[in-house]
């Protein structure tokens, strides 16, 4: 038995709230009345637009589509990293689009083979939720991580160029700020596990028994997913910032200052 269904109408009942939100923001004179509106109203076309395009996935279940429309995922989510961390995108896309796509990959097919055992490893209902599950908890770990790491060194760069010229090497010059942007990345994450079931029931875990999966195996899902999340986030987060030095830094090892987006 599946979860209750939901009406137009008693979705569109949960916008009575928006009014005072607005109103408040209003009156407090913040002007974020705009971006609010603007991201509600794109939430709902982009979930109603992914919600037809999943049935059609679900439907035909291609490895070709699954995969195609995974490295759009990729695509798209390796724009917003960079925009929301100030570093350019044609400069870093790659970089980032591969330190995505490597552990996503991994432990994606290492849970569909290893921990749900499925037949086939391209199956769409699997493939795509928690494909998206990582790649959406991602999102957040390598923007603190690559916006730590390059806005340190910026703020920090008469700092960095004296341990530059101590060391001979960027190597230990850069550890300080490689340290501190992977322990800024995952730290989120960490603190989510450890309360986990206490604070929160997660969304994986709320929707298996909405779906009527009882909830030890609900679970067991959840800590599955979570394990999956934190890794890839982990090793994304380091690869994001290795396979970007190329790019951040020239010849000299001094970091480049037109990667960053110019704020008007």
């Amino acid at each position: 038995m599946g979860a209750q269904d939901l009406t137009i109408l008693s979705i569109a009942s949960l916008f009575v709230f928006l009014i005072p939100v607005l109103y408040i923001n209003r009156r407090l004179k913040l002007t974020i009345n705009k971006t609010i509106e603007t991201s509600i109203f794109r939430m709902c076309v982009q979930l109603s637009f992914v919600g037809v395009y999943l049935e059609f996935l679900f439907k035909y279940n291609s490895p070709i589509l699954n995969i195609i429309y995974l490295l759009i995922m990729i695509s798209i989510a390796c724009q917003s990293i960079l925009k929301a961390s100030n570093l350019k995108v044609l400069k870093f896309f790659i970089p980032v689009f591969f330190s995505l796509l490597i552990p996503f990959t991994i432990i994606l097919f290492f849970f569909n083979a290893v921990v749900a055992r499925i037949d086939n490893l391209f199956e769409a209902k699997y493939m795509i939720p928690i494909g998206g599950m990582l790649l959406g908890n991602c999102l957040r770990s390598i923007i603190i991580g690559l916006n730590n790491f390059y806005s340190g060194i910026k703020k920090d760069e008469k700092v960095y160029i004296y341990s530059l010229s101590l060391f001979y090497s960027r190597i230990p010059a850069l550890k300080p700020y490689f340290k501190e942007s992977i322990i800024a990345s995952i730290t989120p994450t960490i603190a989510s596990m450890a309360t986990i079931g206490l604070v929160s029931l997660p969304g994986m875990m709320t929707g298996q028994i909405l779906g009527g999966s009882i909830p030890i195996v609900a679970i067991k899902y959840q800590i599955a997913i979570m394990l999956c999340i934190f890794y890839t986030e982990y090793f994304s987060t380091i690869l994001s910032v290795l396979f970007s030095l190329k790019v951040g830094f020239n010849e000299l090892d001094v970091l480049n200052q037109d990667i960053f987006i110019s704020k008007r």
